[in-house]
């Protein structure tokens, strides 16, 4: 008896070990499973920020390429200048402006203006990232906004002006507008979506840039007459760059905006997008290289590069709910917005050097449209794209005329003519080669 009682003890000491292990263990798989998540998904924003921050020097590479020799060095400084701004925004004002975890002045509106501080650097328990990771993400976001406005005013901007500009644009323009969706704001509440930006980001920066472009005027004598009076671009090799490097970048801005990659569900999902991105990108650039020569007589090498910028942003509204077909069928639309907007913005006299306002602005409106093709709702797009069109709009045609009517905005005739290279920076792109 005395045996089978210390037999019957000894299983269930032995039991309730084995218990003990196998609880413990499940507690260790699910804190490891947690950990893995926190690094993947951290790993995501980062390396997707890096590529995203690339996008930069495809801006800088396209606009270079695009405007003339004289204002090829003024652009490459801008380009530097304004994703130095957007950083220095987005830590004092911008970020909590699009994030106000619950601090709203004016609830789904307008959040309560807090610098990034220390805390927020240090908060990692229960966020699933690294919270720096997320707002490294978010800067280069940012930054692209901006990115779209200088190459629609190039040639003829003040490089001052264009910087406060800028400055309002990263830290209160674009934060606000961002926060009523993807900061739960009263967008987001009544169903508009815009998965990675093509309203949010893009079509912000071509309103802005469409304002702009308004207020400052054309280049001098573009157009004359009645007639339109081409300024070619001055290296078409180094704007193919710039569109490649653009290409490249689109994988992190789209497929980091899955905000996580800790699960197989949402790597597959990364992959998709990335998969989608590419067949709209390429989609744009068909069109565009079917399309101008049917318009133009002579395929237009600058309009197939801004096919595949189209081609980009019509896909980013939704990148990952689309059939493969289908993301060739959107990018191939967004590329031929492309070749019928450029000319009509030039019958209009609105001079946009790039063409970012066919890429950026009405891609970025068609493409967060079709999101209601795989079930978006379209009153709620509609509603998105008109609302946050109309406070960018009005918004920055104040700033643009407090400038403009204040310390000015635009170079002289004379510095005009000679190139803002000189004028603006007292030097020369390649002066080897105008010499």
């Amino acid at each position: 008896m005395k045996e089978t009682v210390w037999k019957w003890a000894g299983r269930s000491a032995g039991l309730a070990v084995l218990s003990g292990l196998a609880l413990t263990g499940s507690a260790f798989a699910q804190e490891a499973s947690a950990v893995s998540a926190y690094v993947d998904n951290s790993y995501l924003f980062l390396i997707s920020g890096m590529v995203v921050m690339f996008m930069a020097a495809g801006f800088c590479m396209l606009e270079a390429g695009m405007v003339r020799s004289k204002n090829a060095a003024t652009q490459a400084t801008k380009n530097l200048i304004l994703y130095s701004i957007a950083g220095i925004m987005v830590y004092l004002v911008g970020y909590h402006l699009i994030y106000p975890k619950g601090d709203w002045m004016i609830p789904g509106v307008l959040a309560g203006f807090n610098v990034w501080s220390e805390g927020d650097r240090a908060a990692m328990d229960g966020a699933g990232y690294a919270p720096a990771s997320d707002w490294y993400f978010q800067m280069v976001f940012v930054a692209t906004a901006a990115s779209i406005v200088s190459g629609t005013v190039a040639e003829r901007i003040k490089i001052l002006p264009f910087m406060i500009f800028v400055a309002i644009l990263t830290g209160f323009i674009y934060p606000i507008q961002a926060s009523w969706q993807w900061g739960g704001g009263w967008l987001a509440e009544g169903g508009f979506s815009d998965f990675a930006g093509s309203t949010l980001v893009h079509s912000t920066g071509g309103w802005a840039a469409l304002v702009g472009a308004l207020i400052l005027g054309p280049r001098a004598g573009k157009y004359v007459d009645g007639k339109v009076n081409p300024m070619p671009a001055s290296n078409v090799p180094l704007a193919a760059l710039g569109t490649f490097i653009l290409w490249l970048g689109w994988f992190g801005f789209n497929g980091g905006s899955q905000l996580a990659a800790g699960t197989p569900e949402d790597i597959n999902a990364v992959a998709i997008i990335f998969a989608n991105t590419n067949l709209a990108a390429a989609g744009g650039v068909v069109a565009a290289a079917v399309l101008t020569p049917v318009v133009f007589k002579k395929m237009d090498a600058t309009i197939v590069l801004n096919g595949a910028i189209g081609g980009l942003v019509a896909i980013t509204a939704e990148p990952l709910a689309p059939a493969l077909w289908e993301s060739i069928v959107i990018g191939a639309v967004g590329g031929a917005i492309i070749v019928f907007f450029v000319p009509l913005l030039d019958k209009l006299k609105i001079d946009d050097v790039v063409g970012a306002i066919p890429a950026h602005l009405v891609a970025g409106i068609f493409g967060t449209l079709i999101v209601a093709w795989n079930g978006g709702n379209i009153v709620w797009q509609v509603i998105g794209v008109v609302s946050i069109g109309l406070f960018v709009s009005i918004v920055s045609a104040i700033v643009w005329l407090a400038l403009k009517f204040t310390i000015g905005i635009r170079v002289s005739p004379e510095e005009e003519l000679e190139g803002l290279d000189k004028g603006e920076l007292g030097l020369e792109a390649y002066p080897e080669f105008t010499k």
